[in-house]
């Protein structure tokens, strides 16, 4: 299928590395240009360069940005839609990583923790959104895919549901505002995925819960409906096709990209 991305303008925050990396591989893969935002400029260089790497003849652009800095954003998105006369794809991935520590009970969660959540993943796609819209409008479309979570659907992660609920909410206003403008805004729930960072996480649970890595882990891939992770390719093989002009009549929903919750029934 093609799915018409070539030449298509596309920003990609938090992409320096996981998910959001593996979106800015395959939108590249499908012909798009890619603009690739973050806050640690070293790491973002060596992320756009590897990008360029296996993309000599693409167009790439690395924006060091700090979404919570609304100044920043509207730069960056300044400097795409100056250089490319546009922009038609935004992917919102930029987010404080979900802790591996255990949840902290009501007495213990601290505001200034998930303000800052808010701020970043909510606030901070807000920002990206609100930047992007006017090049959108003015060309007469595109596409804004919010990366959110399947805590969203489950309880247990205060912070994490929070401010996953509001991406949500987010996305189906936005999508009501700016769809006669031919503008789509749909939200991915991607769940746990396979990465560096799952050995910690599963050793972490293990002692919490005093039992072997094996038996937790063995309950993390039993979790989902597939009974194992997904990678982040697959997370992101789901997002290119929403960002692409063939999801046009997928908008103001949420599309759960975590191999099955399993015990949940949505509709």
């Amino acid at each position: 299928m093609d799915l018409r991305l070539a030449g298509k303008r596309a920003i990609v925050t938090g992409g320096t590395g996981g998910i959001g990396l593996a979106i800015a591989r395959g939108l590249l893969a499908e012909g798009a240009r890619v603009a690739l935002a973050g806050r640690d400029p070293e790491r973002l260089a060596k992320s756009a360069a590897e990008l360029r790497g296996r993309h000599p003849e693409a167009a790439v652009l690395d924006l060091p940005t700090d979404t919570t800095d609304d100044a920043a954003v509207r730069a960056s998105v300044d400097r795409v839609g100056q250089e490319w006369d546009g922009v038609d794809v935004l992917v919102n991935g930029a987010a404080r990583p979900a802790s591996s520590r255990p949840v902290p009970p009501l007495a213990e969660i601290d505001d200034a923790d998930v303000l800052r959540d808010f701020d970043t993943k909510v606030l901070g796609y807000l920002r990206c959104a609100r930047a992007v819209a006017p090049y959108m409008i003015a060309q007469g479309g595109g596409r804004i895919v919010n990366i959110s979570g399947l805590n969203v659907r489950r309880t247990g992660v205060t912070s994490g549901a929070i401010r996953n609920a509001g991406v949500a909410a987010l996305t189906a206003n936005l999508a009501d505002e700016l769809g006669p403008h031919g503008i789509g805004v749909v939200v991915v729930h991607p769940g746990l995925v396979e990465n560096e960072r799952i050995p910690h996480l599963v050793a972490s649970r293990a002692a919490a819960n005093g039992r072997s890595e094996a038996a937790e882990r063995a309950d993390i891939d039993a979790a989902t409906s597939l009974g194992r992770l997904v990678t982040a390719d697959e997370v992101a093989n789901v997002v290119v096709f929403l960002a692409s002009p063939m999801a046009a009549a997928v908008t103001g929903d949420a599309v759960g990209v975590g191999g099955g919750n399993r015990g949940s029934v949505h509709y």
